[in-house]
């Protein structure tokens, strides 16, 4: 079967959003540990991290985002961008059963994000559209 001609253009606008939100998420371990902190024990039960290791989580994501806007080591970068935001958005089921509560309906739009995420791993192989050449897998 022939992919189609847009395929690369599609998954291109895909990763450049998705590095886009996971970008913004990193860069707020740094402006805003406390903020983090925060997230990291509602959400994940972790408690007790301080500003320190919130910039050594983010320096490590960073270098993850960066491989992964290259489009390199897919496999593993895509992987691990999809195995990230899965946990993010799986740790927010307490929103979804409450959507109507301040701004958790806002949590839904991580939903979107997921299958963009599902969807450029699935598709990995395709997405060669301003990516590190040579780096397929």
């Amino acid at each position: 079967m022939a992919v189609p001609a847009r395929l690369p253009v599609v998954l291109l606008t895909l990763r450049l959003s998705v590095f886009l939100v996971m970008l913004m998420w990193t860069v707020d371990k740094v402006i805003r540990p406390e903020h983090a902190g925060r997230v990291f024990e509602s959400f994940y039960g972790i408690a007790g991290l301080g500003g320190t290791a919130f910039r050594v989580l983010a320096v490590a994501e960073l270098l993850l985002l960066i491989v992964f806007l290259a489009g390199a080591w897919r496999r593993l970068s895509y992987g691990a961008v999809l195995v990230l935001h899965a946990i993010s958005t799986l740790s927010s089921y307490r929103q979804y059963l409450s959507p109507f509560e301040g701004a958790n309906l806002l949590f839904f739009a991580a939903w979107p994000m997921l299958a963009a995420s599902i969807g450029l791993y699935l598709l990995r192989d395709h997405d060669t559209m301003l990516t590190v050449a040579g780096r397929t897998t």
